[in-house]
């Protein structure tokens, strides 16, 4: 029902370009992304850097958390400088985002599908799912920073 966006963020306004300049410039000490071994944007950051030819040249200042929630921690509390977050920590409809940020192109890492399960004929339920493929639930889905299949 939506695919997920990962960008590179920071909460200083102009740190992050518009492009992946700070990550060959290496002017920060830390840079967050979730454990690629548990989290599918962890391994699609790792992905991006890879691509880019960064991995092993940055792997000895990333700092790790056990999920995209905990990266955004990092760089929100100022332990990091910069991170590899989930595009829809920080979209809202109508607002611009606060810091700086790069969208890497997808080409780069694997979509990050996010999906929902019907467990058991449910009318609430049923109701929900079409909710959420109708062209207003869509639009929500859009409107928070997930592009929609």
């Amino acid at each position: 029902y939506a695919v997920g966006k990962l960008i590179l963020w920071s909460p200083e306004k102009g740190y992050v370009g518009a492009g992946a300049e700070v990550l060959e410039s290496g002017e920060f000490r830390h840079m967050a992304i979730a454990n690629p071994k548990l989290a599918p944007y962890g391994e699609a950051a790792r992905a991006v850097l890879r691509a880019l030819g960064a991995w092993d040249r940055l792997r000895g200042r990333l700092v790790r958390g056990e999920n995209i929630g905990q990266a955004f921690q990092f760089v929100k509390s100022g332990n990091a400088e910069l991170g590899f977050v989930a595009y829809a920590q920080l979209k809202r409809p109508n607002q611009a985002i606060e810091g700086s940020f790069w969208e890497p192109p997808q080409a780069l890492y694997t979509p990050i599908e996010q999906q929902a399960v019907l467990l058991r004929e449910n009318d609430t339920a049923g109701d929900f799912l079409s909710f959420v493929r109708s062209d207003e639930g869509l639009r929500i889905i859009r409107d928070y920073g997930y592009a929609t299949p």
